[in-house]
């Protein structure tokens, strides 16, 4: 078995009760599906981030389209 960290977090009750549901429709753990959503959501920052920094190294290289050129007249 991987190693692992118990992480705590104070959550609003609706979505408690929201997880709690999920987890009871799949036949799974409250643990499960919060692993699973926290994946999702840090897959997807990380994604962020990085298209972030792809872009910014864009305009530091001058790979930018004038705003003129795109301006609605």
């Amino acid at each position: 078995m991987a190693d692992t960290k118990v992480l705590t977090a104070r959550v609003p009750l609706d979505l408690a009760d929201r997880v709690e549901a999920m987890a009871a429709r799949l036949e799974r753990s409250r643990g499960w599906v919060m692993k699973q959503a926290l994946a999702a959501w840090v897959d997807l920052e990380e994604e962020r981030h990085r298209m972030t920094l792809e872009a910014l190294a864009d305009v530091d290289v001058g790979h930018v389209i004038d705003h003129q050129a795109i301006a609605f007249k």
